[in-house]
């Protein structure tokens, strides 16, 4: 499993190696951010950011929102309001989707996602 320090730094990079404009710098200034808080942000040096420079790291990226702030240990505001509204339905959901293996984990979702219900 990769941390937020990882997931962050790698898929810049991989950018930055096809478009000069995923640079350190670049990416930082685009975000709101200094290079230098991006530069401890990717070598992990410093706790994550707010959800909000999440989120634009996020769109920047082209990464998934929920995932890197579950990276960084975080739940989106988006997702704490639904879990608001059933805590201990949603707890038993996700601990259950927990005890399953990978792939068995995807079709559940997958299947929750596009069933017909």
């Amino acid at each position: 499993m990769s941390t937020f320090a990882e997931r962050i730094r790698t898929r810049r990079e991989a950018l930055a190696a096809k478009d000069a404009r995923y640079g350190l710098r670049k990416v930082a200034s685009r975000v709101g951010i200094s290079a230098t808080y991006l530069s401890l942000l990717e070598r992990g040096k410093c706790e994550p950011p707010s959800e909000r420079v999440i989120e634009a790291l996020a769109q920047e990226l082209g990464e998934n929102l929920d995932a890197l702030l579950a990276l960084a240990g975080r739940i989106s505001s988006r997702l704490v309001e639904i879990i608001v509204r059933d805590p201990e339905g949603f707890a038993a959901a996700i601990e259950s989707l927990g005890q399953l293996s990978a792939p068995a984990r995807k079709r559940a979702v997958r299947e929750i996602r596009d069933g017909d219900w």
